[in-house]
């Protein structure tokens, strides 16, 4: 089917023809079933009210045979035939190249190439949804292709509330995911009411229309990566990682971004996948290089690889437990090791149990729940169990933000010190909190909507000769920061990491996101890039994001569970000149504890543009520099001074620090 005008029409006039399942695709495993008779009936009613009255006995029946086999209501019969990516701006029918550009965004999160279960609309972590159904996608590209420049497309949980006159400076679209009462925050309260479609988990950017693939991953891995080898190995800032071994797991949820950017890096990367579909998908991609079943084999390559100072990636078609303690069996030393396995969703697949194939795994998940759960339980101990042991012998391991040392703690396994903290810190606790969220360098990431690849080339090279720019003179705290993003923009094109829609990803502090952005702007109105630019970050960043797990877990004045910076940054970008606004609950570390704000910008060359750029991107990163300056973090400290040094209409409140003495002996007179 042609992607053409009737593409834009909504919900069909005629009832198409009942869809069987498209086994090319793999599928999200059956959710559990959650629903009693009751609440069933009201799940199908829920649905049928997407459709004329005449075609609800037909479709009830069907609704309900969903609900029983796959513990949701996707509406399979609904989704279009039509192929599914992101095309070139020219091809959307739009009153609005914005809205047109929205819609060129969700495209390219459905994408099959991009997403993790295409036909169930969840793009990646195994349940970040884009929408609930797709009766929820017909509406929203209608409502896409009919709106002008003074409405607003409400969008609740994947719903499409409808199009309400604003005002040309509004958002063309606010974006909710998951926003409950607090006290109804818990799994099986997202279970319940995600089979009744009610609420959805749209992941940090899958809900939001602002995912790029594996590649938006990427670069924040090789960050971490190359940082964690500075930090614990004491490998020079110019130096790549010849000879360092990476151990880690998951090419499938989270993207398996662990592999090329150890590859970039120039380290060894082992990394263990359980389930043969994406493994093999990024293995034909060229994200992982060489794939094996067999762990002798797999260590005899790896021995060679180290030796020689390799920089390639070896896939272990097998459970991640297995490979650690065949190494801690073996001897071998591991440098550095992860986990990048969906554990925020640990009983729905995100993690399979050791002794299990992956269809094992999803069999027992299907007939037994709360084996299935157990064994997870079990698995995990086990796991930590060989992670202690690599550490006890000079393995720096750090957890990836996806929950795995609070799972594990769960989980009974052997991962915390008597205070409560764990054995291990978090990624962001360690190494991208200080080193980068706080100085304000983020995920700043960029779409070219012509889908020209030229297009993607210049902007490639703005964006470079902008960071060398910067960095001449710029402060000796970031420096390394600079090179590295200036050595990734380089290097981008050859690593191949483009999939699906013309984007990059580099990390760019307040001040190099605002050049950049300018220069693109300034491209595009003397027409040597020919279309918008959506500009827009990973939500894992400076300031979108509340999570004491991830983002925020290098706060330490105990306000790493509240939630405000998320939520300012969502409404004061909204009122900056956002085009579209996203609020999330849920994560990288799973419903219930996360806030996420995220943001998508259009820009067109014009001057409407150039004001939008400085005004919200500036206040989408001081923010969050602002209040980890509050928390006494120096680095944000610092940035945020200078910031207030360069634009005297900034002014924010800095702490004073206090002489540990004087805590030391009122706690002494206390006492």
């Amino acid at each position: 089917m042609e992607f053409d005008a009737n593409s834009f029409k909504g919900i069909p006039e005629h009832l198409p023809p009942r869809k069987e399942l498209d086994e090319t695709v793999p599928h999200a495993p059956p959710r559990p079933q959650v629903l009693d008779e009751k609440g069933k009936k009201l799940a199908i009613e829920n649905a049928l009210r997407y459709f004329p009255e005449e075609w609800h006995k037909t479709l009830a029946n069907e609704f309900l045979d969903e609900l029983n086999q796959f513990g949701h209501i996707y509406m399979h019969r609904f989704r279009p035939d039509y192929e599914m990516y992101a095309r070139p701006i020219s091809e959307y029918h739009s009153k609005s190249e914005s809205a047109a550009a929205i819609m060129l965004m969700i495209q390219n999160n459905l994408d099959p190439n991009i997403a993790q279960f295409p036909h169930e609309l969840i793009t990646y972590g195994a349940n970040g949804s884009v929408f609930q159904n797709w009766a929820q996608y017909l509406l929203t590209i209608k409502y896409l292709s009919e709106m002008e420049e003074d409405q607003t497309l409400v969008i609740y949980s994947g719903h499409p509330l409808g199009l309400f006159p604003s005002g040309e400076e509004s958002p063309m679209v606010v974006v909710t995911n998951g926003m409950v009462v607090p006290n109804y925050s818990s799994q099986s309260d997202y279970e319940t009411m995600n089979a009744l479609g009610v609420s959805q988990f749209g992941q940090m950017t899958a809900g939001s229309y602002m995912y790029i693939g594996p590649q938006g991953i990427v670069h924040g891995t090789t960050i971490t990566i190359l940082n964690a080898a500075r930090k614990y190995l004491n490998k020079p800032t110019d130096e790549g990682l010849g000879g360092v071994l990476y151990v880690t797991s998951g090419l499938g949820g989270m993207s398996g971004a662990q592999a090329k950017a150890a590859v970039i890096a120039g380290a060894v990367c082992i990394i263990a996948e359980i389930d043969p579909a994406p493994a093999n998908k990024r293995h034909s991609q060229g994200w992982l290089t060489e794939l094996y079943d067999d762990l002798g084999q797999l260590m005899e390559r790896a021995d060679i690889a180290i030796s020689n100072k390799e920089a390639v990636s070896l896939g272990y078609l097998g459970n991640i437990v297995e490979l650690l303690e065949h190494l801690v069996d073996r001897g071998t030393h591991v440098d550095l090791a992860s986990d990048q396995t969906s554990l925020h969703n640990p009983w729905l697949g995100g993690y399979m149990p050791v002794g299990l194939t992956f269809q094992e795994g999803t069999n027992l998940l299907r007939i037994d729940p709360e084996q299935f759960r157990a064994s997870v339980k079990s698995s995990l101990i086990r796991h930590v169990d060989a992670v202690n042991a690599l550490a006890a012998r000079g393995t720096y391991f750090w957890d990836y933000g996806n929950a795995f040392l609070l799972e594990s703690s769960r989980a009974g396994a052997n991962v915390s010190n008597d205070d409560g903290t764990f054995h291990f810190p978090s990624y962001v606790e360690d190494i991208m909190g200080p080193m980068c969220f706080d100085y304000g360098f983020g995920p700043f990431r960029w779409i070219c909507t012509s889908g020209d690849e030229v297009d993607l080339e210049k902007t490639d090279d703005i964006a470079k000769r902008v960071l060398e720019d910067l960095s001449k003179d710029c402060p000796g705290e970031i420096r390394t920061q600079y090179k590295d993003n200036i050595r990734w923009i380089t290097e981008a094109k050859k690593h191949g990491m483009v999939v699906g829609s013309k984007a990059r990803i580099l990390y760019a502090d307040e001040v190099g996101r605002r050049k950049i952005a300018q220069e693109f702007n300034k491209a595009i109105s003397e027409g040597s890039i020919g279309a918008p630019i959506v500009l827009g970050r990973d939500h894992h960043d400076v300031s979108g994001t509340d999570s004491p797990y991830r983002e925020t877990a290098n706060i330490y004045d105990g306000s790493m569970f509240t939630a405000d910076m998320s939520v300012q940054n969502f409404v004061g970008d909204a009122f900056r000149g956002a085009t579209w606004v996203s609020l999330h609950n849920g994560g990288g570390v799973g419903w219930g504890e996360v806030i996420n704000g995220g943001f998508g910008l259009v820009i067109d060359g014009s001057e409407k543009s150039s004001k939008n750029i400085d005004s919200m991107i500036s206040w989408d990163v001081n923010n969050g520099i602002a209040r980890r300056s509050w928390a006494r973090n120096p680095a944000a400290r610092f940035a945020i001074t200078r910031a207030m040094d360069s634009d005297n209409k900034l002014q924010v409140t800095l702490p004073n620090l206090v002489d540990e003495s004087i805590l030391r002996d009122l706690l002494k007179d206390t006492r």
